[in-house]
């Protein structure tokens, strides 16, 4: 069996693409693609089914995770990536879809081609910054959001109190028109969004005056938001049904929650792990000693043998971040140890090291008498 390909590589996108920047991959590829555009192309199928499977996994926060941490044998026994609960996200796809088929068929997209069925609300977009701590551990965070909610006055018909919409006589209700065009090919048969009730297959006649018929009013909103543990700067997390209400009775819209995290005084993270930088003294480097070493969990205590040297890194296995699919499993912490040159010593301080030296030189001495060809320097040379 052939190898599969990379699922970043089908969609010609990096490995730290946005949401945003994995679905205009996509939406470019299906268009290119799609079986009703390259009828008896089977080469063109064969990318089609294979950028829809990338799609599949790489717009999934969960899948993703998997298939960064594992590759392809992460859906190995679920039969491919359908395997895991969920599939595709169809609110998108019928995005994608609807963006698609409307370029070909002169506009209108997918709410031209829907009429006065229920569509799902926008997304709304936000951020939040977060300290290092509350990324890596977690926390519950509230924000606040502009969004429309259904007027209080008309309930969200938009009319008049006392008065209600009436059909669309235009399109009958439907919300669609059709229009004949004369092209090369004879005469070609479009439909699109009815431009007197904007596809609703309603007209206000009295509007209501508190929300000027559209029977929405904006309001500020608190939301809650559980912030995962292990969560990374420049990931979104999607809170669903958060954004704008949906027309003709559709779900409303979620809002894509981009995080941001604040650098830390003493820890950098890359991925699951974290890297500390210790200072030590000479003396703690030449004799051992035991480092009480800063963690995000508190101090632990690590002993360093005799004779350390600077740029030395030790690891300390599960003091990193939780991952986020599986948060009882933690990265580790890299530390690495340097050794500090003393400035400002006084006049005795001074004469130890050069005791210091000038016993070194006679070990050296020693050393090179024993015949073995070898000279050790100096302390400080």
């Amino acid at each position: 069996m052939a190898e599969k390909k990379d699922y970043y590589e089908i969609l010609g996108v990096s490995k730290s693409a946005t949401e945003a920047e994995i679905k205009k991959a996509y939406r470019t590829l299906a268009k290119k693609y799609h079986p009703d555009s390259n009828q008896g192309d089977t080469e063109a199928e064969h990318k089609f089914k294979e950028a829809s499977e990338a799609y599949e996994v790489l717009s999934d926060k969960e899948k993703r995770a998997k298939y960064d941490q594992f590759g392809h044998a992460a859906f190995s026994q679920g039969g491919g990536p359908g395997g895991f609960s969920g599939g595709f996200d169809f609110g998108d796809m019928g995005d994608i879809f609807g963006d698609m088929f409307g370029d070909f068929f002169g506009g209108g997209g997918r709410r031209g081609q829907a009429g006065n069925m229920p569509q799902k609300g926008e997304n709304l977009r936000a951020s939040l910054e977060l300290e290092f701590e509350e990324a890596v551990f977690g926390v519950e965070k509230d924000i606040m959001m502009t969004v429309s909610d259904p007027c209080d006055h008309c309930h969200g018909t938009g009319a008049k109190e006392g008065t209600h919409p009436e059909t669309c006589t235009q399109c009958g209700g439907s919300g669609q028109v059709r229009y004949n065009q004369q092209t090369i090919l004879g005469t070609v048969q479009s439909i699109r969004t009815c431009p007197t009730c904007q596809g609703t297959g309603k007209v206000i006649r009295d509007k209501c005056t508190y929300c000027g018929g559209t029977g929405f009013t904006r309001q500020k909103k608190k939301i809650n938001v559980s912030i995962p543990a292990g969560i990374d700067h420049g990931q979104t997390i999607r809170l669903k049904g958060k954004g704008e209400p949906g027309r003709n009775g559709g779900p409303r819209g979620d809002v894509l929650l981009t995080i941001y995290v604040k650098e830390h005084a003493l820890f950098d993270r890359n991925g699951y792990d974290i890297y500390y930088t210790m200072p030590i003294s000479i003396v703690q480097a030449a004799l051992g000693a035991e480092l009480e070493v800063p963690t995000l969990d508190g101090p632990v205590k690590y002993d360093i043998q005799a004779g350390t040297q600077t740029h030395t890194k030790f690891r300390l296995r599960g003091k990193g971040v939780p991952n986020l699919s599986h948060n009882k499993v933690r990265g580790d912490q890299y530390v690495t140890v340097v050794v500090q040159t003393p400035k400002n010593m006084t006049e005795q301080q001074k004469d130890l090291l050069r005791q210091f030296e000038e016993a070194s030189k006679g070990n050296a001495e020693e050393t090179a008498g024993t015949g073995n060809g070898k000279k050790k320097k100096g302390f400080f040379r």
